[in-house]
Order: C-alpha cells, then sequence, then structure tokens
C-alpha cells in the first residue's frame, strides 16, 4: 500500500524513474524542452498502475457513489481505482459522440449520484473544470476531483474556484524530491 510517506516516496521514485524522459521534445505550446513527462507509461505498466490505484483508494470521498475518468489518462486509472474501492465507474468524454448511444459518460449513471472525477495529471484543471461542469449538466453532483499528479501550475485554485476540491496523490515537488539523492 502506499499510504505510509516512505511508500509514497517509493511511488514518486518510480513514477518519475518510468515517466520522466530526456531528449529534444516539442510541447503543445510550441515550444522546446529537454525533459518530458510522459504519464502514459505509467497508466500502461500494470503493477505500478495498481500501486497508484491503490495510493488513490484512500483519498476516495466518502459517499462517493460513482468514480468518472477523464479521457484518455483518466480512463485507465479510474479502471484500476474501482478495483480498489468497488465503485462502479463511468467513463467521460471530451465531447459526445454522434452516434451509437451518443452519450458524453458511458458506463455507470451519473444523475442524481454523488460523482469523483478521476484525472491522471492537473497542470491548469480546464479539463477537469470543463467536464465537471458537464457532469453537473447531467444531473451528477461534483464536488471533488482526484488525481495522480498535482502538478503545482495552478490547477487546485483553479477547480476551487468553480467548487471542487482536488485531491492529489503525489505532486511535482514530490517526483522532483524522489530524484534527489
Amino acid at each position: 500500500m502506499t499510504d505510509t510517506p516512505r511508500a509514497l516516496a517509493d511511488l514518486a521514485r518510480d513514477i518519475d524513474a518510468t515517466c520522466r524522459l530526456t531528449g529534444r521534445f516539442v510541447l503543445r505550446s510550441g515550444r522546446t524542452a529537454d525533459e518530458y513527462f510522459d504519464k502514459y507509461r505509467f497508466e500502461a505498466d500494470p503493477v505500478l498502475l495498481d500501486r497508484v490505484a491503490a495510493g488513490l483508494a484512500g483519498l476516495v470521498p466518502p459517499g462517493t457513489e460513482v468514480l468518472a475518468g477523464l479521457e484518455i489518462g483518466g480512463i485507465p486509472v479510474v479502471t484500476a481505482l474501482a478495483r480498489h474501492v468497488g465503485l462502479p465507474c463511468a467513463f467521460v468524454r471530451k465531447t459526445a459522440k454522434a452516434y451509437g448511444t451518443a452519450r458524453l459518460a458511458e458506463g455507470a449513471d451519473v444523475a442524481g449520484r454523488r460523482v469523483l472525477v478521476v484525472e491522471d495529471v492537473v497542470t491548469s484543471g480546464g479539463q477537469v473544470v470543463i467536464s465537471t461542469g458537464q457532469l453537473r449538466e447531467l444531473g451528477a453532483t461534483v464536488e471533488h476531483a482526484l488525481c495522480v499528479i498535482d502538478r503545482g501550475e495552478g490547477g487546485a485554485e483553479a477547480l476551487a474556484g468553480h467548487g471542487i476540491a482536488l485531491r492529489a496523490l503525489l505532486t511535482r515537488a514530490d517526483l522532483d524530491a524522489a530524484r534527489r539523492p
């Protein structure tokens, strides 16, 4: 389990070692960087993802009825987390699909239920705010979001401004600290 400071530090070290890449990378903003954090690497590693989910399990607020994973990175995280806490999942698209059921949230129904939004990494919090608004329009009660890593770039504050309390398993500072000897 990751409920001790040592276990969290070990998890931060392992995530950092798995996901922090060096080289030349073009970022979404167009600028280049010599370091890149590939979050999909911890999501693609079943052992590491299970450790993450075990740590997140203790952060699920009491009364949560549905876990809502955001497309795309939140989907593997929410699925693994559901195995640990025994709650149903909804898989939330960025936009409702135009065919079949034409739903925004697939899986568990969210209307009239207390929903926890689950994301892999929060930077600005923008997608969590958008998706929370959409879930609320569908009748969900959303007061909390849960993420694996809070990059510490204003996301928690932005979410708070929309009535969403962010809980994070790790922060960017935790990952940076894990690199120190």
